[in-house]
C-alpha cells in the first residue's frame, strides 16, 4: 500500500516487499539495491544512503513518518545521495554485512532502522540506526546529518578509504579460521555453553539475563537435550504464562520488555513461532504438562488461520502497531471486559488474567497474562469468557501483516508444524505443513534452485544458506511424520545445490551466499545463532542426518568439517552456539535410526506410539513394505509379522525387532 494518496509512486512500487511498497510513495528518490543505483552512484560520483528495516519495525515507521514523509528532508536525500531501501527480510545477506560494519564503525549493536552511509563500492563509513527528524534523544537532526555526511565524503576521500581497509580487515577476522582435528572434538564444549547458559538463567522467572528477555528457542532446545530440563520448563512455562504469549489468540511475540514477560514488543514473527511449536511439543513429550499442549494447540491454530496464504505458504509477521499505536489490538480496559461477560465470567476470569489488579500497560490498559492459578469449578467459565473476548477482538482494526512468503522461515514453521503434528496426533497441522511445503517446491524451486521470497505470484532473489539448510531440516522432520520418497529426493536434491553453491571446500563450512550470488563487500559465514539458528549449524545437523538415511559420505564429510571448522571458536567463546552444540553432540554420538517396516498402515501406528516419548537422538521412520527405490539404510527387507522394526547407529544395526514393547525398550536404552 502506498504511503499517501495522491502521491507519486518511485521505483519501490514495483518491489514484492511489502515493506519497501510501503515507502513507494515517499517523495525519496528511493531504488531497490541493485545494479541500477550501484551505477548511478559510480557514474556521479554520489555516496549511498542506505536505510534497512521490515514492515513489522515499529522505530522504522517512526522514521518514515517522520522524514522519509517529508518533502524537505527527502530534498536533502535526492541531492546529496543515492538512496536505497532495503527489506531486511528479502536481503539477511545485506543485513549481516552492514550491522556488522554499523557495530565495527560505532562500537555499539545496530538494529533497525539502520542506516548506513556508503561509498559508490558499497565500503560503509558511516552509520547508525534511527535518527529523528528534529534533534532529540541526544542524537542529531536526520537533515543536518546529511549535510555533514556529504560533507566528510567530498573532503576526507583519503581518510575514508583508509577506515575502509580497516573495515575490510576487521570482516576478515570474523571469518573462523584453523579447524580443529577430529581427536580434539569433545563434550566439554557443550558442558561449557551449558554452564554459560545456566549461569545467566533467571530461576525465578525463566529465560535468560533481565530485561528485555527474547524466547531464545535453540538454547531452550539445547538444555532439554542435554538434560538442563529444569532450564528450559520453567523458562515455556513462564512464557505461556506471560503476556508476551497470546492469551486469547496464541502465537508468541518477538520479545518481552520486562523480565515478568508481561508486555511484550507486539509484532508476531513466524521465525518464533516455528521453533517455539516444536519445542512445546518437546517440553510436552518429556513432562506431560498441559500447559504445553495448549500453547502448542492454540499457537497452531493462529498460524493456520492468520499465517498460512490460501496458497499454503505462512506469512513473514504481524506488525506491533494497529491505528498507529503498538499493541491496540491487544490490549483492554476493565469495564469494557466487564461490560463483555456475564457476572460470574468476570468473577472467574478477572483474577486468572490479571484485571483484579492495577493496569499493567501505560499505567491505563490492562494487557492479559495468567497471573493467577486457575480456581477451582472455573475452567468452563474462563473459556467461555475467553472465547468472547476473542470474538470482540477479531472486529478490531488489525495489524499491518507482512504477507511475503520467505523460504528460510517457512521451513522454521513447518519443521515446527510437523514435528507437534506428529507428537500430538494431529492431521490437521501435517496437512498444514505440506500445503506449505508444496508451495515452495512447486513455486520458489524453479531450475534446480531456491528462490528466496514469493509474494504476489512471483518468486524471486537467490536463496541463502539459511533457506536450504532450515529447508532441508523440515524434510526431515516431515519424512518422521509421514515418509515420502518424494520428500527424500528433495532433501537430496537441496543438498547437493548446498555443497555446490555454498560449500567452501578450501576451509570447511558454508558462506551466506551461494556462487552465483552477487559479489558484495564481504561473504559472511555465519556461525553464532541468532534471532534464526546459524545456517552452518543447521547445515552440519541436517547433513549429519541426511548422511544417515542415504549412507552418502560426502554429507557426513561436509557435516564434520563444518563443526570442526567452529569448535575452536565454540571452545574459546561458549555463547551463542547451541545449534551448533547440538550438531557437535551428533557428531560425537551419531543419532539412532529406527526404520519401521510392515504391512499397510501398521507401521505409522508404531510411529505413533513412539512419539509419546522424548527420543531427541533417534530418527523414527514409517515405511511401509513395497516401497521402493529406497537408499540402502532403509531398504530392509520384507520380513513376516504387521512391523519389524530396524534399530541401526552408523553401520551397527541390531537384529530386527517385532514386539513394539521391545522396541520401546531398546529405543530407551540408546545411549
Amino acid at each position: 500500500m502506498l504511503s499517501s494518496l495522491g502521491a507519486v509512486p518511485n521505483r519501490l512500487a514495483h518491489e514484492t516487499s511489502p515493506y519497501l511498497q510501503q515507502h513507494a510513495a515517499n517523495p525519496v528518490d528511493w531504488y531497490p539495491w541493485g545494479p541500477e543505483a550501484l551505477a548511478r552512484a559510480r557514474t556521479e560520483d554520489k555516496p549511498i544512503l542506505l536505510s534497512i528495516g521490515y514492515s513489522a519495525c515499529h522505530w522504522c515507521h517512526v522514521m518514515a513518518h517522520e522524514s522519509f514523509e517529508d518533502p524537505q528532508v527527502a530534498e536533502v536525500m535526492n541531492r546529496l545521495f543515492v538512496n536505497i531501501k532495503v527489506d531486511r527480510e528479502e536481503r539477511p545477506d545485506l543485513d549481516q554485512i552492514y550491522q556488522s560494519a554499523h557495530q565495527m564503525l560505532a562500537r555499539r549493536a545496530g538494529g533497525w532502522p539502520l542506516t548506513m552511509f556508503l561509498t559508490p563500492e558499497g565500503a560503509p563509513f558511516f552509520g547508525g540506526t534511527y535518527f529523528p527528524k528534529a534533534p532529540r534523544y541526544g542524537m542529531p537532526a536526520f537533515p543536518e546529518l546529511c549535510e555533514r555526511i556529504a560533507a566528510i565524503w567530498r573532503e576526507k576521500r583519503t581518510e575514508i578509504a583508509e577506515q575502509n581497509q580497516h573495515v575490510l580487515a576487521g570482516f576478515a577476522a570474523t571469518l573462523p579460521a584453523g579447524a580443529a582435528a577430529r581427536d580434539e572434538l569433545s563434550r566439554q564444549v557443550i558442558r561449557a555453553m551449558l554452564d554459560n547458559l545456566r549461569a545467566n538463567f533467571d530461576a525465578q522467572l525463566g529465560g535468560f539475563g533481565s530485561a528485555p528477555k527474547f524466547p531464545h528457542p535453540a538454547d531452550l532446545e539445547l538444555c532439554l537435550r542435554e538434560g538442563e530440563r529444569d532450564v528450559a520448563l520453567v523458562s515455556l512455562t513462564r512464557m505461556c504464562e506471560g503476556g508476551i504469549y497470546d492469551q486469547l489468540g496464541g502465537g508468541f511475540c518477538r520479545y518481552s520488555v520486562d523480565a515478568h514477560w508481561t508486555i511484550p514488543h507486539f509484532e508476531k514473527m513466524l521465525y518464533d513461532n516455528g521453533p517455539l511449536l516444536g519445542l512445546l511439543a518437546d517440553a510436552w513429550q518429556m513432562s506431560g504438562e498441559p500447559v504445553y499442549a495448549r500453547c502448542a494447540e492454540d499457537t497452531a491454530g493462529w498460524l493456520m488461520r492468520e499465517m498460512q496464504s490460501p496458497e499454503g505458504g505462512y506469512y513473514s509477521s504481524l506488525d506491533a502497531d494497529s491505528e498507529h499505536e503498538e499493541g491496540k489490538f491487544y490490549i483492554w480496559q476493565r469495564d469494557e471486559v466487564q461490560a463483555l461477560l456475564t457476572p460470574e465470567e468476570y468473577a472467574a476470569f478477572a483474577p486468572r488474567y490479571g484485571l483484579d489488579r492495577p493496569p499493567n500497560f501505560e499505567g491505563k490498559h490492562w494487557h492479559l497474562r495468567i497471573s493467577a492459578p486457575l480456581a477451582p469449578g472455573a475452567a468452563a467459565l474462563v473459556e467461555s469468557a475467553r472465547r468472547k473476548l476473542f470474538a470482540v477482538r477479531e472486529k478490531r482494526v488489525r495489524p499491518g501483516r507482512d504477507e511475503k512468503v520467505l523460504v528460510s522461515w517457512n521451513a522454521l514453521a513447518i519443521r515446527g508444524m510437523a514435528h507437534a503434528g506428529r507428537v500430538f496426533g494431529k492431521p490437521e497441522w501435517l496437512a498444514s505443513a505440506r500445503r506449505a511445503l508444496e508451495l515452495i517446491r512447486g513455486r520458489m524451486w524453479q531450475d534446480g534452485r531456491l528462490l528466496a521470497t514469493y509474494k504476489d505470484g512471483r518468486a524471486h532473489l537467490n536463496a541463502y544458506l539459511d533457506d536450504y539448510a532450515f529447508l532441508i531440516a523440515a524434510l526431515l522432520e516431515m519424512l518422521q511424520a509421514e515418509f515420502s520418497t518424494a520428500d527424500l529426493q528433495f532433501a537430496t536434491e537441496l543438498a547437493e545445490v548446498l555443497l555446490t553453491e555454498f560449500q567452501d571446500r578450501q576451509s570447511g563450512g558454508f558462506f551466506f551466499t551461494g556462487a552465483s550470488h552477487e559479489k558484495l563487500f564481504h561473504r559472511p559465514k555465519p556461525g553464532q545463532d541468532q534471532a534464526t539458528p546459524a545456517g552452518n549449524a543447521a547445515a552440519a545437523w541436517a547433513l549429519g542426518r541426511l548422511a544417515a538415511l542415504t549412507g552418502d559420505m560426502r554429507y557426513t564429510r561436509a557435516a564434520e568439517e563444518t563443526v570442526a571448522l567452529f569448535y575452536p571458536q565454540m571452545r574459546d567463546s561458549p555463547a551463542a552456539y547451541a545449534t551448533m552444540s547440538m550438531a557437535l553432540a551428533e557428531q560425537l554420538q551419531p543419532p539412532a535410526l529406527l526404520v519401521l517396516r510392515g504391512q499397510g498402515d501398521a507401521p505409522a501406528r508404531w510411529r505413533g506410539e513412539l512419539c509419546r516419548h522424548y527420543l531427541p537422538a533417534a530418527i523414527v521412520l514409517a515405511v511401509p513394505d513395497g516401497v521402493s527405490g529406497l537408499p540402502a539404510p532403509l531398504d530392509k527387507p520384507v520380513r513376516p509379522g504387521p512391523v519389524n522394526g530396524w534399530l541401526c547407529r552408523g553401520v551397527i544395526c541390531r537384529e530386527p525387532i517385532s514386539d513394539l514393547i521391545q522396541l520401546q525398550a531398546a529405543l530407551q536404552e540408546t545411549p
